[in-house]
Order: C-alpha cells, then sequence, then structure tokens
C-alpha cells in the first residue's frame, strides 16, 4: 500500500494519504494508455465534413428545357450533378466519430496514467484548493508554491470560484472527479489532486 504526502495550498506537508491497493502499485500498461487517448481524441473529434446534395445546393428547379425534340440528353432542373455548380453525390456529410471503450479498460487506463504520474514524481495530494474570490493570480500563486507549472488540478464537485479563476490560466486546466481521464492526466507534466477527489478516485477504480 502506497502513502503519498499531503500537501497544503502554500506547498507545506500536512499529513499522509493511504492509497488503496493496487492504485499506484500496478504495471503501466502502455497500450491501455494508446487506446484511452485515441478513443478520448475520437470523442473529442468533431465530424464537420460536409457537402451539399441536389437538393440543398442554390438554384431554380425547373426543367430546363423539354423532355423531347431537342436532341439532347433528358435533364431535369440545373442542380443536377452533372451540372457546375449543382450538388454532390455520395459526398461525405457530418458523422460521429465517438465510441465508447470497455468499463473494465478505462479503469485500468486510469490507474496505468495515475501510476505513471506517480513514479515521475509529478502526482501531488492536496489537502484543499479554495478561494476567497475569483482571482487568476491567486490561483497562479498557489501553483508556483506547489512548483505545477503545467498542471491539471483535479477536484471534488462544484467550485466555480476554481473553476473560473483557472480557466484562463495557460498551461493548467482544472477537472471535476468524474471526468477525470488518462487523456488530461497525460496531457499535462503535474497532476494535482484534492484528498476528497482522490477518495473519489479510488472508489472509481475498485
Amino acid at each position: 500500500m502506497a502513502t503519498l504526502e499531503v500537501y497544503s495550498q502554500d506547498g507545506k506537508k500536512v499529513s499522509e494519504f493511504q492509497v488503496a491497493e493496487g492504485l499506484l502499485s500496478g504495471p503501466v500498461r502502455k497500450t491501455l494508455l494508446w487506446e484511452a487517448v485515441r478513443n478520448r481524441q475520437a470523442n473529442l473529434r468533431g465530424g464537420n465534413a460536409s457537402t451539399k446534395t441536389r437538393g440543398a445546393v442554390t438554384g431554380s428547379t425547373r426543367k430546363i428545357y423539354r423532355q423531347k425534340g431537342t436532341g439532347n440528353a433528358r435533364h431535369g432542373d440545373i442542380k443536377a450533378p452533372i451540372f457546375v455548380g449543382g450538388g454532390r453525390v455520395f459526398g461525405p456529410h457530418p458523422r460521429d466519430y465517438s465510441y465508447r471503450m470497455p468499463k473494465s479498460s478505462r479503469r485500468e487506463a486510469l490507474k496505468s496514467a495515475l501510476t505513471l504520474k506517480h513514479r515521475e514524481g509529478k502526482l501531488k495530494v492536496l489537502k484543499e484548493f479554495s478561494l476567497k474570490q475569483i482571482k487568476t493570480k491567486e490561483a497562479l500563486k498557489i501553483f508556483k508554491s506547489l512548483n505545477a507549472d503545467q498542471a491539471l488540478l483535479v477536484i471534488e464537485g462544484k467550485d466555480p470560484i476554481v473553476e473560473k479563476s483557472i480557466r484562463n490560466l495557460k498551461g493548467h486546466k482544472v477537472i471535476r472527479v468524474e471526468g477525470v481521464n488518462p487523456y488530461d492526466l497525460l496531457r499535462y507534466e503535474h497532476v494535482l489532486v484534492t484528498e476528497s477527489a482522490l477518495k473519489k478516485i479510488q472508489e472509481m477504480v475498485q
């Protein structure tokens, strides 16, 4: 069972946290991490490739000339795909690239990401992360006292003051514990987790 030091907002050690068996002591499964990152990127991907069919382009629906007697091929309106400016046949349309990983795989990938950060010495547990008012400058001051540049902060529950203080802070991000994922854990150099959030993570991965 691993023991993590718990820090205050000013970077001082205040207590210790006993981590559940297997959370930070297991192997780092790189293949699962790759799959989790790929899954996250696919879920974030916006399927915005789009073309217009003959029913979507602008143009008259009038038949361009009579059916018989002209010697030309039979045609309907000017929006037919054969004409310049007409609709496109079988073109791409917005699609959903998202898919779900198995629950057990997501759980193991999360454990691997946390284990990797712990072994690198980039995982810190905080007693709490609180601010009296929305102040980006104060949030940055806390990150500096913890020597955490490029940091991801994981908190439990909704905290508008903390979330609004960090959202415009370059190189930092705050997420709620229910949204914690390997992609964000690996994306930022340091990971700061509040003590209450870490307890919730332990329940999630068991």
